[in-house]
């Protein structure tokens, strides 16, 4: 599918069921919503180990994420809705850039650097932040969640939820070193590109990369919030 229909599914249709499991987060049974989020991340980091494709690797991690959100919606719904909105930050992040660069295949990536360094860069810093690597805005919602966990005396689904995480991390990082680190030597006659005028807007792009990277130092007022 395009990386547009891809976004709208990945994002928007994501909305309506968090709003329902918002509204009758009082009535859910704990131990449904533990073998939910178990199944999610697990399936979702097992998944998106082996493929090449970018829209598969994005719908193995919202796969991933949402078993965060589930986990969290009995003891603390309004870090279910603080979970999916920085989620839906970076997944829009990564999609306008992918679609800006034309980008679809991991290996595609390592030919963006001829193309836009800077666009690269928010590539990766966004990956980042979707595996919820310190100290990039995706660690916030992780964090907070795995802290309610442990105060609610639930410290083994803390430390299983932690550890699929590292699954999810280990194929953002396996995308970066493969595009990276591993770029096959090219001409230098080819790293120089011409800069033709933009057909696509990208008035939102430098925004939502500091919204889905930098938002950690606001924790404080979220905790007070919450």
């Amino acid at each position: 599918i395009p990386l547009s229909s891809g976004m709208i599914l990945l994002t928007w249709q994501k909305i309506a069921p968090t709003a329902l499991l918002y509204q009758i987060s009082p009535s859910l049974n704990m131990e449904i919503l533990i073998m939910l989020a178990i199944l999610s991340t697990v399936l979702g980091g097992w998944g998106g180990l082996n493929q090449t494709q970018m829209r598969k690797v994005l719908a193995y991690s919202s796969i991933a994420h949402m078993g965060w959100t589930v986990i969290i919606a009995l003891i603390n719904p309004n870090l279910t809705i603080l979970s999916l909105m920085i989620y839906i930050m970076t997944t829009l992040t990564l999609f306008m850039t992918l679609n800006l660069s034309s980008t679809t295949k991991i290996k595609s990536i390592s030919n963006l650097w001829n193309k836009s360094t800077p666009m690269t860069m928010i590539v990766f810093l966004t990956l980042l932040s979707l595996g919820g690597l310190p100290p990039l805005t995706g660690f916030m919602p992780k964090w907070l969640i795995l802290q309610e966990l442990i105060i609610n005396n639930n410290p083994t689904m803390a430390i299983i939820m932690a550890l699929s995480a590292l699954l999810n991390l280990f194929f953002y990082m396996r995308i970066i070193y493969v595009s990276s680190l591993t770029m096959f030597p090219t001409n230098n006659s080819s790293k120089h590109h011409w800069f033709f005028t933009p057909t696509k807007t990208t008035n939102m792009i430098p925004t939502l990369t500091i919204i889905s990277s930098m938002l950690l130092p606001l924790i404080p007022i979220l905790i007070i919030m919450t």
